[in-house]
């Protein structure tokens, strides 16, 4: 078995080249109409930006009114992930790197700040207790930093830490510095190690086959996709919890730190065509229980369009263009009209309704239409909408209730 090594960079050559690399691909602007940084330099509490991504760049929208800030161009296909700190960065992932993103929200300027970690296959970004983690699924390196370090045009002082074999993966530091990362080969995946904070294996578990995804609930209890089932981790020790079918995958868990339940997309059926799902798994971290639970007829969702409320209620964004509000047993409590229905893409990177729950504020995207509009999730009613002049891919909202 080979040993993985966790090592700090001195980053003043890497974050010169990197500003270099970046010269010219952005175009950025003083943001109009937006009030001065607070005297902290903090975003103003409840301040949101939102970061919309389409073909040959980034869009910039305030939270609030859903009126453009600004655009910046980065060619390619473009995934955006909150960085996490306080003042409204996102990490926008390209061919060739993560780009860090300043949306303005503190600076009152949206720019590329000329910080990008080269990857050769840039993946999941995860910021989690003060902590940031980057894992390149070309090298199955992880980088992992300060979050609120991010921002001063230099990239900050990280730590590395070397997987066994290249693989799509995911990797997220605790709050005692020890770090979860996945088990992988480019051909499979099939579980979690526990690193020590020299970056030395603690244990594993290789019972999660087509390991995926990651999120972390009350009292740091951390859970993982798989194939048929799920697996956690609280406390120093892993548990897998089996699905109810033979199949049954989990790849995506959408959570709060406010409860110690999980949602998480569930497919039963693995020669299903397209991306549509119509079940949803629930994990109970306490009880150490995993159910599923049909949605209603004509509600199928994407990874897009499930989200978690400021009250721990699941919001599901339904192809029948439904938007769903459930309680923590998936019982529907709620549900409105907001947009036209539609159908599956043909393949995931292709546009299609995205959801993003900040509070109590559901922000729905609608591409056939270029529209974004904000719900209010105690009403149904639409509080504000736009029509943009790209067609919205993925989308982030950010900010002091958002990050």
């Amino acid at each position: 078995m080979s040993r993985p090594v966790r090592s700090r960079l001195a980053i003043g050559a890497l974050g010169a080249l990197a500003a270099v690399t970046l010269a010219g691909c952005a175009t950025s602007a003083p943001a109009a109409d937006t009030p001065a940084p607070a005297t902290s330099d903090r975003a103003h509490e409840g301040d949101t930006r939102i970061a919309v991504t389409h073909d040959g760049g980034v869009l910039v929208l305030d939270g609030e009114t859903l009126d453009t800030v600004d655009h910046v161009e980065l060619d390619g296909f473009l995934r955006v992930n909150g960085a996490g700190d306080h003042d409204g960065h996102v990490f926008v992932t390209a061919d060739d790197g993560f780009h860090l993103l300043d949306t303005g929200l503190a600076s009152d300027t949206v720019e590329f700040t000329g910080e990008v970690f080269d990857a050769v296959a840039p993946g999941h970004v995860t910021p989690h207790a003060g902590r940031t983690a980057l894992f390149d699924d070309g090298t199955g390196d992880v980088r992992v930093f300060d979050t609120d370090a991010v921002g001063t045009g230099t990239l900050p002082e990280f730590d590395t830490l070397t997987s066994e074999a290249a693989h799509h993966g995911v990797a997220i530091e605790l709050s005692d510095g020890t770090t979860l990362s996945t088990i992988g080969t480019e051909e499979s995946r099939s579980g979690v190690r526990l690193l020590a904070a020299d970056g030395t294996e603690v244990t594993r578990n290789e019972q999660c086959p087509s390991v995926h995804g990651e999120g972390a609930v009350k009292g740091e209890v951390v859970m993982f996709g798989c194939q048929d089932g799920v697996l956690l981790f609280d406390d120093g020790a892993f548990t897998k919890l089996d699905a109810p079918d033979e199949f049954g995958r989990t790849g995506n868990a959408y959570v709060t730190d406010t409860s110690a339940i999980a949602a998480a997309d569930y497919n039963a059926d693995p020669d299903a065509e397209g991306y549509l799902l119509s079940q949803l798994a629930l994990v109970d971290t306490d009880a150490q229980t995993l159910s599923v639970v049909d949605l209603p007829e004509g509600v199928e969702y994407t990874w897009r369009g499930v989200g978690r409320s400021a009250h721990d209620d699941i919001i599901v964004l339904g192809a029948d263009g439904s938007l769903n509000v459930l309680d923590e047993t998936g019982a529907v409590q709620e549900s409105w009209t907001v947009i036209d229905p539609w159908v599956s893409p043909t393949e995931w990177q292709q546009p299609h309704p995205g959801l993003r729950v900040v509070g109590d504020i559901a922000y729905v995207t609608e591409p056939a239409a270029n529209r974004i509009l904000a719900v209010d999730l105690h009403t149904g009613e639409v509080s504000a909408e736009a029509t943009l002049d790209v067609v919205p891919n993925e989308f982030v909202v950010v900010g002091a209730a958002g990050h």
